[in-house]
């Protein structure tokens, strides 16, 4: 009986990703990024940096830093609830009057692809571009830069 269940629901779960729904798979990919963000820290960090521009260095260093707080465990939540209500329309973000559907990044940084023989087409000839260590919180460092 155990192993009719799982073979049931692995059957539903590839059944739902087979189904080629672009809803569905909009929601889990925006799910995943959104959850990512209490590892990644981008609008904990863009949240500093505009405090601190527009206000000041103890602006930013305090409230900058609160308001990045929240807005990290309010988009790590929305991430779990798209997670787990991907099959369930609508399909649309949500929250989107608080925060973007898109993660925010500071305005000093951009990211970019990771050089990685993934995304590399040149290193064969011992070079190629992209971020060096982009897991690393600060790391900007770039090989090559256009």
């Amino acid at each position: 009986m155990r192993n009719t269940v799982y073979l049931l629901l692995g059957s539903i779960t590839l059944a739902l990703f087979a189904a080629g729904c672009a809803g569905p798979e909009e929601k889990l990919g925006r799910g995943v990024s959104n959850m990512g963000e209490i590892v990644r820290q981008s609008e904990l960090q863009r949240s500093v940096e505009q405090s601190g521009t527009f206000g000041g260095t103890d602006v930013g260093l305090t409230t900058g830093f609160v308001k990045g707080v929240d807005h990290t465990i309010v988009r790590t939540g929305v991430g779990i609830y798209e997670i787990v209500t991907f099959p369930i329309p609508p399909y649309h973000p949500v929250l989107t009057d608080y925060m973007p559907p898109k993660s925010l990044y500071p305005d000093g940084y951009k990211p970019r692809k990771w050089s990685d023989a993934t995304f590399d087409t040149d290193r064969m000839i011992g070079f190629s571009g992209g971020d060096v260590a982009p897991w690393f919180p600060g790391s900007k460092f770039r090989v090559f830069d256009n």
